[in-house]
């Protein structure tokens, strides 16, 4: 009996693992985000249902990016040993739960919280599986595609508050985007062998470590003056002007520090965990300076 509940429960942590949670807490994070600083009101209900919603959302785009890519999964070390590429779980469940994930998620928003979210999660779920996966094998520019799913969310929990786009959403999508184009560089730069070895067609493989970089840079400069827009368009008080412009300083500085001779793969590993950490930082001050 024990070894039966065991198998249960590893089987369970498996098909939970296929949605990614650590990407997901940070997706929801960001949704958070928006919901927390749109004008107006919204119950605690209406808060849980669309943070639930976008949550199995984001479960169903991760689980059937497993389902997609199990193959090349199981050529690169860090993920071979995921449920699917390692035979702990069929093919079959992770489809099956990403559908279901997806075609209960998606109407769920559109009918209880309103029409303009639902249409984003299905946005931000369609493009993910159905563009922006099978592209990552065939170009680069998948990179760029991939950013807008990505930044969906917060302009999902904004609009699930305001059921309009505005300026203030917009930002908040701007910023996720922008943000997003040099935090995967500097994971396809210190990643690239496993990458190389799975047929991905990354920024460092195609065009070369360095455009790579200068791109990560060029793109953290432009981050800059976008991720400050929240203060003078009156979202935010002085306090988040000052931190998004230190912020966004040192993401730019530890940018430029790659084009150093000796910058290599803990480079980038380092402006990974940066870039982390100024999202964390920069969204914990948005909120806590909001007006």
């Amino acid at each position: 009996m024990t070894a039966h509940v065991a198998h249960f429960n590893a089987r369970v942590r498996d098909i939970f693992s296929l949605s990614k949670p650590r990407l997901a807490a940070l997706v929801l994070a960001t949704t958070g985000g928006g919901l927390f600083l749109a004008p107006g009101a919204m119950s605690t209900f209406y808060v849980l249902l669309t943070l639930i919603g976008t949550a199995m959302t984001v479960g169903a785009a991760n689980t059937l990016n497993c389902y997609m890519e199990r193959d090349v999964d199981g050529l690169m070390p860090r993920t071979r040993t995921r449920p699917l590429p390692a035979g702990r779980l069929p093919a079959w469940v992770a489809l099956v739960v990403g559908l279901v994930l997806g075609a209960v998620s998606v109407p769920a928003l559109a009918v209880f919280v309103n029409g303009i979210t639902g249409a984003l999660a299905a946005i931000a779920l369609l493009s993910y599986v159905l563009v922006y996966t099978p592209m990552k094998l065939k170009s680069p520019m998948a990179l760029f595609v991939g950013a807008i799913p990505g930044a969906i969310p917060p302009l999902m929990g904004y609009c699930a508050v305001t059921g309009e786009l505005d300026w203030a959403g917009a930002v908040l999508f701007a910023i996720l985007f922008i943000w997003q184009i040099p935090h995967f560089l500097a994971i396809s730069l210190f990643r690239k062998d496993d990458y190389a070895g799975a047929g991905f067609k990354i920024f460092p493989i195609v065009y070369g470590e360095r455009s790579a970089k200068v791109h990560a840079i060029v793109w953290a400069v432009l981050l800059l003056p976008v991720s400050v827009l929240p203060y003078p368009l009156g979202i935010t008080g002085v306090v988040y002007g000052v931190v998004a412009s230190l912020l966004g300083l040192g993401f730019i500085a530890f940018a430029v520090r790659g084009l150093r001779k000796d910058a290599g793969r803990k480079w980038a590993k380092g402006l990974f965990l940066y870039s982390i950490a100024y999202l964390t930082v920069l969204f914990a001050v948005l909120m806590a300076d909001a007006n």
